[in-house]
């Protein structure tokens, strides 16, 4: 993995519904405010949601720059459990910006780097502080935006900080470049000045605890989205981290300091074409890269790490690498990763990558990894990066991963990887709708991708109620539906749609039972007999939404912005107490579509015999 060494000393958002118990106490906490027409330090208080007059110090008005709340000296004008409200506007960081500390010994001329906001200071469980955006409470419909300049190496700091909330932000740069890119068009200015208008990292956070991260936009950066490790308890809810140059999330802030612990949940969440620049103007990803040409490009990724993970109710599409890659999760420690009613499309190597005990279920798997073949300047030879296994699941002794009530599809070798363990390892796959494509990393003998492989692993797989079609060597485990067109709504990889439609075989044929009682789209399930194969259960004609050609599943259906359904993050009750298609967060709909031949990756990488089944 490449790694940039972090110093630390067009919006998609929904309405932000805040859980009761997110909401602070009011508590000797004071509101402080920022606003495009207040003052200085010296002029206004920051006290009072109103303009500089134009005279007088120490006057009830707001500052004029986050800067004066959260000085680059690292000595904070607010205290810990107060709220700071950004209004409208937009709010340069970095060096020559307002309101930057004549006495920091971090921030100067020589190290404009250094030159970002000191990081808020630590609430208490009961009372968070917090950075908002005006309008968090009223749908944040025009969220703030904080830009980042002159090379510096993150727009919005969390390092050391606890209970803290983070909502209603855009968090960005105003530049097309990407730091150290392999294009000498494309890369960042760092040598000397003008640096130009650019930031390495949105979000840098290392040893902090109890944060919730709401309603951010985060996009567009040189570097990483976010760059966050060492975190305990930390909630992402409705945040879009799309287009940034070497990745969207990245876990690895350095050695020995990277592992997490706790609830780690990202729920509604968009993570897409990140290892891609961004035309800061319009938004369209350009110059896309990954690890041959020295880049990185996973959607999330981390280093070594413990923490129970939950990713739900989310979309990542689009990136460079890996989609989501939480193989590095701690296999000799209590960690766990649950990924629920997830949709993960058209990333250039594996779409979903888990380690230990694990739950996959209600998910919608598309391993279209050759989706960037002779687009947005992506290598050949990054293309399908690891075979392009749709999802590869790794497991240690005595630890089970379940595989349940998915669609997966792909185009790489295989659609489920498993390695890793040994005879106490277990790897249950029950009721997933397992559906072929043509291999383009496959250069000779049956040219389909294979529905299970085990790369050196001695775990115990069983399959039950699963369908599969059109998977190399015609696998076929007893107890599995088989040789039969699965008959949903698309198979093709550039308009794929799991719904099934009448008559499909998937109907009322998942045979093993589960306590799942809702699918991908959060309806209810059974609708029949008995349970649908696969993510989408059938509802006698309205699974099978009308969407516009090429449009692929809308995950936001599913989208709820709290965990009331029964849900929880060790996976022991998934089903929905009332069944719901809830739509607040509306992505909108990708098309995917591969252009890539079965010949011309084959000469990128050796193909290799399969232990199948």
């Amino acid at each position: 993995m490449a790694i940039l060494r972090l110093r630390l000393p067009s919006v998609l958002l929904l309405s932000c519904a805040i859980a009761p118990w997110a909401m602070p106490s009011t508590a000797s906490a004071t509101t402080y405010y920022v606003r495009t027409d207040g003052g200085t330090d010296e002029q206004c208080n920051g006290r009072a949601d109103a303009a500089y007059p134009g005279s007088g110090n120490n006057v009830d008005c707001a500052w004029s720059h986050p800067n004066y709340a959260l000085p680059t000296n690292d000595r904070p004008r607010i205290d810990g459990g107060d709220t700071l409200i950004i209004g409208p506007g937009e709010y340069m960081i970095g060096w020559e910006s307002p309101g930057l500390s004549t006495k920091s010994t971090r921030c100067d001329r020589s190290s404009p780097y250094d030159c970002y906001p000191a990081s808020p200071p630590s609430g208490t469980p009961q009372q968070r502080t917090r950075i908002l955006g005006a309008g968090h409470d009223t749908g944040c419909k025009a969220p703030p935006k904080l830009w980042g300049t002159n090379r510096v190496d993150l727009v919005f700091n969390l390092q050391d900080a606890d209970n803290v909330e983070v909502g209603c932000l855009e968090i960005t740069d105003k530049s097309d470049c990407v730091e150290f890119h392999a294009n000498d068009d494309v890369r960042c200015e760092r040598d000397a000045p003008p640096f130009g208008q650019w930031a390495s990292i949105g979000i840098g956070a290392k040893r902090s605890k109890n944060v919730w991260l709401h309603d951010l936009n985060i996009h567009g950066l040189s570097g990483r989205g976010v760059m966050a490790g060492g975190l305990r308890d930390w909630t992402i809810e409705r945040v879009r981290i799309h287009a940034n140059g070497w990745a969207g999330w990245d876990g690895d802030v350095g050695e020995g300091e990277s592992s997490n612990d706790g609830d780690i949940v990202f729920r509604n969440v968009e993570i897409a074409w990140n290892g891609c620049a961004e035309r800061w103007q319009t938004g369209e990803p350009y110059a896309c890269w990954a690890q041959e040409e020295g880049g990185y490009g996973d959607g999330l990724g981390t280093g070594k790490t413990d923490g129970h993970w939950l990713v739900e109710d989310s979309r990542i599409h689009h990136n460079t690498s890996d989609g989501l890659d939480l193989l590095y999760t701690d296999e000799s420690k209590t960690a766990t990763v649950v990924v629920r009613r997830v949709y993960a499309a058209a990333n250039a190597g594996n779409q979903v990558k888990t380690a230990g005990n694990a739950l996959i279920e209600n998910s919608v798997i598309v391993g279209q990894c050759a989706y960037f073949h002779k687009k947005y300047d992506m290598s050949d030879g990054d293309m399908c990066r690891a075979y392009g296994n749709a999802l590869s699941i790794g497991v240690g002794p005595k630890q089970t991963a379940t595989v349940r009530h998915n669609t997966i599809t792909g185009e790489g070798d295989c659609l489920i990887l498993t390695s890793g363990g040994n005879a106490t390892s277990r790897v249950d796959i029950y009721n997933n709708a397992l559906i072929g494509q043509k291999d383009v990393t496959a250069s000779d003998g049956d040219m389909r991708s294979c529905g299970h492989y085990a790369d050196d692993s001695t775990a115990v797989v069983s399959f039950a109620g699963n369908a599969f079609w059109n998977v190399k060597d015609d696998m076929c485990p007893p107890g599995n539906v088989c040789g039969r067109e699965p008959k949903i709504a698309s198979s093709d990889m550039a308009t794929f749609d799991p719904a099934p439609l009448a008559g499909s075989p998937l109907i009322d044929h998942a045979t093993q039972n589960t306590s799942v009682t809702s699918d991908f789209l959060r309806q209810s399930r059974p609708m029949g007999a008995a349970a649908d194969i696969g993510a989408v259960e059938y509802q006698g004609g309205t699974a099978a939404a009308a969407r516009g050609a090429g449009a692929a599943p809308d995950a936001s259906k599913a989208a709820s912005s709290d965990a009331g359904d029964g849900s929880t993050i060790d996976g022991t009750s998934s089903g929905a107490v009332t069944p719901t298609q809830s739509s607040g967060w509306m992505i909108g709909t990708i098309a995917v579509a591969s252009l890539l031949t079965a010949g011309v990756a084959a000469a990128l990488r050796k193909h290799r015999g399969r232990k199948v089944g």
